[in-house]
């Protein structure tokens, strides 16, 4: 009898060994098919000795549940931080050379690197967009923009907001070669509008800030136009990165989705002010950023891969091939994973929380 106890106890003990050392394998394994660390290349600002990250980053790394998440898994999350000056070209050539594995930037950059054959994903829409807008010198006697055709006009040339300024001069009859383009970065532009080098400068909500220098004044801006005008940005992935772990792509994405539930809310909108100065830019240029526009706070993040965002992307494409800033054609609908913001909507109960949005729509609701 007791050699039957210690045969059976020393089985029982055996079985729970090797239980125990399969399972510990099994969980290396998963552990060893993770990333070390994630890559995510977002805007960033140096102010008072500190480094502040732009938009979603900045409410993400302050909400601290990314990094959490990651760390529980063994994984680093790794900022990168990239100038305002040179995002495009910055991120293109970090997805090329695999040194990021996400990042936070516009359409137009992103298009011409998948039309260069670099894959990437948007994994989470950016929202409503962001405006645009021209300036020109303070004198300046312009009441349009056909007012400038002939002039010097510095625009960044494969930016985001090349797109809408296209828009601009199509709408009026008009096309980049009517005027002298400088193609100058935000930083050189602004520059040569205050020395007088240039008679228009194409920008975004830094606008503001130069008009209250007396640098330049607003001539135009998208607030007078469509929502379909505004530059996009967006979370975008590495499409090997996303295959390969989707897992993690589905944790970063929840971490968006999170962070642009937080700022759509009314209660945190001052919250979200006091987040975004850490750009430099001081409050009232942000708030005046978001007043007298058609789109509700609460849509402008709107996450949703809608038929807005299809279209939006299909006139950037064409756009794009027309003007010979790629040299073959994309599938708009492919350059979208929106398996990740199903997901993360559902699992925080935000499936009706934002109205999906028709062709033109204005997102008011």
């Amino acid at each position: 009898m007791q050699l039957k106890k210690f045969g059976l106890s020393f089985v029982q003990s055996l079985a729970w060994g090797i239980a125990a050392m399969v399972a510990g394998i099994a969980q290396h394994a998963a552990a060893a098919d993770l990333p070390k660390e994630v890559r995510i290349a977002t805007v960033a600002y140096a102010t008072g000795g500190k480094v502040g990250y732009n938009g979603n980053a900045g409410v993400i790394e302050q909400q601290g549940w990314l990094r959490q998440e990651l760390q529980k898994q063994g994984i680093n999350l790794v900022w990168v931080p990239v100038a305002a000056q040179t995002v495009g070209a910055t991120i293109n050539e970090g997805f090329a050379n695999k040194s990021i594995d996400f990042a936070g930037y516009g359409d137009l950059p992103s298009i011409i690197l998948n039309g260069g054959g670099v894959e990437t994903r948007v994994v989470v829409p950016g929202g409503a967009g962001n405006n645009v807008y021209v300036l020109v010198p303070p004198n300046s006697t312009a009441k349009s923009i056909v007012d400038l055709k002939g002039k010097r006009i510095a625009l960044h040339r494969g930016r985001p907001w090349e797109i809408t300024f296209s828009r601009l001069l199509a709408a009026n009859g008009l096309k980049l070669s009517d005027f002298k383009i400088s193609n100058l970065n935000p930083a050189a532009g602004a520059a040569a509008l205050a020395a007088g080098n240039v008679d228009a400068f194409v920008t975004l909500s830094d606008a503001y800030t130069l008009e209250d220098k007396k640098v330049g004044k607003i001539l135009w801006s998208t607030k007078q136009a469509g929502q379909e005008w505004k530059m996009r940005a967006e979370l975008w992935g590495d499409k090997s990165f996303i295959e390969r772990y989707p897992q993690v792509t589905q944790i970063i994405a929840t971490a968006y989705i999170k962070a642009q539930y937080w700022t759509s809310q009314e209660s945190n909108f001052e919250g979200f002010v006091k987040i975004a100065e850490a750009s430099g830019q001081p409050a009232a240029v942000i708030r005046r950023e978001y007043q007298t526009d058609a789109v509700s706070w609460k849509q402008r993040w709107s996450p949703l891969f809608d038929a807005f965002v299809l279209d939006h992307y299909r006139t950037a494409i064409a756009y794009s091939r027309q003007g010979n800033l790629i040299r073959r054609d994309l599938d708009a609908a492919s350059l979208f994973d929106p398996r990740f913001v199903n997901a993360a909507l559902k699992e925080l109960k935000l499936e009706n929380y934002w109205t999906a949005r028709g062709l033109n729509s204005a997102g008011t609701s």
